[in-house]
């Protein structure tokens, strides 16, 4: 079959305003939790998208490890092209695509460094391989051959042999702000259910609105 003529119908119940929560995050959670219900693989998986310092949008998967009033945070390491975009330009888009329950999340907004405390507890409850991948990897910078990385991975294994895995300096988390949501159902002959979430200018309320398809 040939992308052009590749179609699925969209059978799923649909979404209405009334069985909408008034805050996206307790939303987001709700359809986080039907994700997890049903299997979905990585459900805390979204797409990030940032400007490039060529002024080219970017993008790419990333695992979403705290959602709630604050904000989308995710981890990384703060000398990777993400970071260094996030540094230029302090604002991200983000997707979660729940695809086998027709649905997908879309975030727009501001970002921040979480603090170093919260950057090195989470650290510290990964598993020691990932955290001696995290000292090993020079993210985004261009390498001759896997070997050079087995090395350093050999390195570091051995220097922190006998002790803990301290947090490195150049790795930690960003935090999404959100000031816009839409929550996408999916429905029959493309006539899709759209709702987006504003967040008022005092900061404190969000506004909903349902979109054309």
């Amino acid at each position: 079959m040939s992308l052009r003529d590749r179609r699925i119908q969209y059978e799923t119940t649909g979404l209405d305003r009334h069985s909408l929560c008034d805050n996206p995050i307790e939303q987001w959670h709700i359809w986080y939790a039907d994700a997890v219900e049903a299997g979905i693989v990585e459900p805390n998986a979204m797409i990030v998208a940032t400007t490039g310092i060529d002024e080219i949008p970017d993008a790419r998967v990333v695992l979403a490890r705290g959602v709630d009033d604050r904000g989308i945070v995710f981890y990384t390491n703060y000398i990777s092209d993400k970071s260094e975009q996030l540094e230029r330009h302090a604002s991200a888009a983000a997707v979660f695509a729940w695809l086998d329950l027709h649905r997908q999340v879309r975030v727009r907004g501001l970002v921040e460094k979480v603090s170093a405390a919260q950057s090195e507890d989470y650290f510290a409850s990964r598993p020691r391989e990932s955290q001696i991948g995290a000292w090993a990897s020079p993210q985004s910078q261009v390498i001759a051959n896997r070997a050079f990385l087995d090395q350093r991975v050999t390195e570091y294994s051995e220097k922190f042999a006998n002790e803990p895995v301290p947090c490195p300096p150049t790795w930690g988390g960003w935090r999404l702000l959100p000031v816009q949501f839409e929550f996408w159902q999916g429905r029959p002959n493309r006539l899709h259910d759209r709702f987006r979430y504003t967040l008022a200018k005092a900061g404190h309320s969000w506004s909903i609105e349902r979109l054309a398809p």
